[in-house]
């Protein structure tokens, strides 16, 4: 998604209040679930996704019993739904497309809900491969701009590392990677001692598209009400 909406995400996930931090939680379980589930390996030293999931976790404030409580979950123990993972595509404002990582438990639920925001904004619920042709994966790491130094030193400290590209936003540094080398970047850039707000895996846009005027806004409205349902875990849209 564009710099500017995740950014916001993050803010609101670091000053959650008390009503939206369950939702939050039960979001990060979730995850934590999943990425245990997945690979069958219950240890962030050598699951990469786990570590990943429990960092944003423990930046979130996610209480430690319940971090342990979702892994023993994926592990196999303790009663729930069946949890899926789902990526749905789909369009908003000004033609701009959307990918949505959802985790949940009833994937009937989570299409309707995505699909209700999406009209709502002007868009519509994508068929299979109709966006996700426009995104590359990706490593993605946010720095805040006060734990950052200066532009030069920074994005050599990045492309040393292995980074591909570095982006500038307002409120922090978009540091983008291949997957497979967003783990090696992370910890150099940690050792060089700068503070990670975030890093995960997900998606960058091939060709970001130039949205200006209201729809610019009605993006950044559509980013964030998607990002607060609960089945949703993630949001990228092609927008620069």
């Amino acid at each position: 998604m564009s710099g500017h909406s995740k950014w916001a995400t993050i803010k609101r996930q670091k000053g959650a209040t008390d009503a939206k931090r369950g939702v939050l939680f039960t979001k990060l379980a979730n995850a934590i679930i999943l990425a245990v589930r997945d690979s069958g390996d219950p240890s962030p030293e050598s699951n990469f996704k786990l570590r990943l999931t429990i960092d944003k976790a423990r930046q979130s404030n996610m209480p430690k019993e319940n971090i342990e409580r979702a892994i023993k979950r994926g592990a196999g123990e303790g009663t729930g739904g069946q949890l899926e993972s789902i990526l749905y595509e789909g369009f908003g404002p000004g033609g701009v497309g959307f990918l949505i990582e959802a985790l949940t438990d009833n994937k009937n639920r989570a299409a309707s809900e995505i699909r209700t925001l999406l009209t709502k904004f002007g868009g519509s619920l994508g068929e299979p491969n109709s966006v996700r042709w426009q995104f590359n994966p990706a490593g993605l790491i946010w720095i805040a701009l006060d734990a950052a130094q200066d532009r030069e030193t920074m994005e050599a400290a990045a492309i040393e590392a292995g980074a591909e590209d570095v982006q500038w936003h307002d409120e922090g540094v978009e540091i983008i990677t291949t997957p497979e080398s967003l783990a090696e970047v992370q910890k150099a850039l940690t050792a060089k001692g700068y503070t990670i707000s975030q890093a995960e895996l997900g998606y960058r846009a091939k060709t970001p598209l130039e949205i200006s005027g209201t729809d610019a806004g009605k993006i950044v409205e559509l980013s964030e009400a998607l990002d607060e349902l609960p089945d949703v875990n993630s949001v990228f849209s092609n927008n620069s």
